[in-house]
């Protein structure tokens, strides 16, 4: 299950995520669900059709039971499978 706490461990496919702080300003507040994940990319489907976006340069704002949960890309630009049961 995932939490608050563990986030940084489990699989990103399937959750809703909007950029809160980016190194380029024009994709402040883009959000949409995250439809596939390499190691250094989000695929994420919004509104206004599919983006790739660079985990590394953004925030990203997760809601995770209720909370609105921050995490900085650069610490979570690893291939899932290798980040998947690693404490963050």
């Amino acid at each position: 299950m995932i939490t608050a706490d563990n986030i940084t461990s489990h699989e990103f496919i399937g959750l809703n995520t909007e950029i809160v702080k980016s190194t380029n300003p024009q994709v402040i507040g883009l959000n949409g669900r995250i439809i596939n994940e390499t190691k250094s990319m989000f695929t994420i489907n919004t509104e206004n059709g599919t983006k790739s976006i660079a985990k590394s340069t953004n925030s990203w704002k997760f809601s995770i039971e209720n909370k609105d949960v921050i995490i900085e890309g650069s610490k979570i630009t690893k291939r899932p499978f290798d980040r998947l049961g690693v404490k963050a």
